[in-house]
């Protein structure tokens, strides 16, 4: 008894966290009011442990699955989002209306939310996997929607404080959803899958990067 009030209140489920301290920003009791460079420095953080997970585990799953190589014996590794045009280099994301840009991190995070969940679904049948390649494929699905949501507040965020206008409340996100239900991810092998998430997550990574340093350049990255 003495030692569980020594270590003072339970502290929220790592999944949580990122939501947990994005809600203060909305002031909600037991937190401080958030800036909006403190909300990047989150969802940006979020989104570097989700790019290392997936890294992580894409090296796991290589090992063990070899991806498969096409015809002029180069593995063969279409995703699911190729279709969708993101700008390739910080030049080309730098001169993307910040609405649009938003609007693309919003829907590439919603591109991966089915395909991720079917994912964590499938691995759970590969009993020669180790419980931890199994617990980062169930850490990496929680993350995304995790980090969805948190950009949603910081989208929220930028509109309350006009850096950004409220277009992106009109917007439908109909490609994303049809990609997110593809079934092209699930005709994926692992390692495929993941390089693919892999890639998208760090393009996430990037144009939130790119995002904060248009709205504040008085940090000079």
């Amino acid at each position: 008894m003495a030692l569980a009030a020594l270590r003072g209140p339970p502290r929220p489920p790592a999944p949580l966290a990122l939501l947990w301290l994005l809600l203060c920003a909305s002031g909600h009791a037991g937190g401080r009011l958030l800036t909006v460079a403190d909300l990047f420095d989150r969802v940006i953080r979020h989104s570097g442990r989700i790019h290392s997970l997936s890294t992580a585990l894409y090296a796991e799953l290589e090992k063990r699955f070899p991806p498969r190589d096409n015809e002029l014996g180069k593995p063969s590794r279409k995703c699911h989002t190729s279709g969708m045009p993101t700008p390739n280099g910080k030049e080309y994301a730098q001169k993307i209306p910040r609405e649009e840009l938003t609007h693309l991190i919003l829907k590439l995070l919603q591109a991966w939310k089915e395909p991720l969940s079917h994912f964590n679904q499938h691995i759970e049948h590969h009993q020669e996997l180790p419980d931890d390649s199994l617990s980062k494929a169930k850490q990496i699905s929680n993350m995304v929607h995790e980090l969805k949501t948190g950009v949603e507040k910081v989208t929220e965020k930028m509109q309350s404080m006009g850096i950004i206008s409220n277009s992106l409340n009109g917007m439908e996100s109909s490609e994303a959803a049809g990609l997110s239900n593809s079934n092209e991810a699930n005709m994926m092998s692992d390692s495929d899958f993941i390089h693919c998430f892999r890639r998208d997550s760090n393009k996430v990574q990037s144009y939130l990067k790119i995002l904060k340093c248009r709205i504040m350049p008085e940090n000079s990255c």
